[in-house]
């Protein structure tokens, strides 16, 4: 893991512009400007991309922070606060704040909307169906930003409910970024998939984007779910993104929601 860029003690001369440009505009913002607080929110994130701080381990406070970017703590409790809200930081009342990871029980099922009808937690277990590598197809290599014919890794697994199969997940991955995937180190972690992909393979969720339509069952599908054929399911493909905006994962849930359904929290 590359050591992450050096951060000069006092603003560079991006920030200093940016300094400028809101006197002299008497607050009011122009097109190319950016807000300082936004400017030391990026330099956090790249210094999360390079490694500087794992998941789940914490940050230098906000007067370190602001003694090494040579600014004010309000500017850089601005930049955290946002990071928070974006859920790549975590606050812990007392503790400082920590680099956000799904193994964290909070946030494991970040990403997973299937809520049953009874009100508690998803709770699902999980059962490894195939862990194998192969080349990518076109398809798939276009959303990974990979070449058609790249080593990928597939995994299907089944998650369950109180004993009843309710998920069937295809998840395509990057060969390059995990190439010590195999069945026996899924089997093994007993955490979510995106908890040892940050602790072994070093790459971090940190948002994905959603295709949602209704299907119906075929032959294969309606078995391994135990569901009548033509049964109808939500088909649930998820683009999963690390920093940068780049895309690591592509996977597609095939949803039995006869006694799940699926929840989305909008602002």
């Amino acid at each position: 893991m590359p050591n992450p860029p050096a951060v000069p003690s006092t603003p560079g001369p991006a920030l200093q512009r940016g300094e400028a440009a809101s006197g002299a505009s008497g607050g009011q913002a122009s097109p190319a400007f950016s807000p300082l607080y936004r400017q030391i929110k990026g330099l956090i994130i790249q210094r999360l991309q390079a490694g500087a701080w794992k998941a789940g381990e914490a940050i230098p406070s906000e007067m370190e922070l602001a003694a090494s970017f040579g600014v004010s703590q309000g500017t850089v409790r601005k930049a955290i606060d946002e990071l928070a809200a974006e859920n790549l930081l975590v606050r812990r009342q007392g503790k400082g704040t920590f680099v956000a990871t799904h193994a964290e029980q909070k946030q494991q099922y970040r990403f997973l909307r299937l809520m049953p009808d009874e009100d508690q937690e998803p709770g699902l277990g999980r059962q490894l169906l195939d862990c194998r590598r192969q080349r990518a197809p076109a398809w798939i290599a276009r959303q990974l930003q990979m070449r058609a014919g790249d080593a990928m890794v597939e995994v299907r697994r089944l998650l369950h409910s109180k004993g009843r199969p309710v998920v069937l997940d295809d998840i395509w991955l990057p060969g390059s970024l995990f190439k010590g995937l195999t069945t026996e180190l899924l089997n093994q972690h007993r955490g979510p998939f995106y908890g040892l992909f940050e602790s072994e393979f070093g790459v971090q969720m940190i948002r994905a984007q959603e295709k949602i339509r209704a299907v119906a069952a075929d032959e294969e599908v309606a078995a391994l779910l135990q569901v009548e054929v033509g049964a109808p399911l939500l088909s649930v493909e998820r683009l999963s993104f690390t920093y940068g905006d780049r895309p690591v994962e592509l996977r597609r849930g095939l949803y039995n929601t006869s006694t799940h359904f699926y929840r989305n929290d909008l602002n």
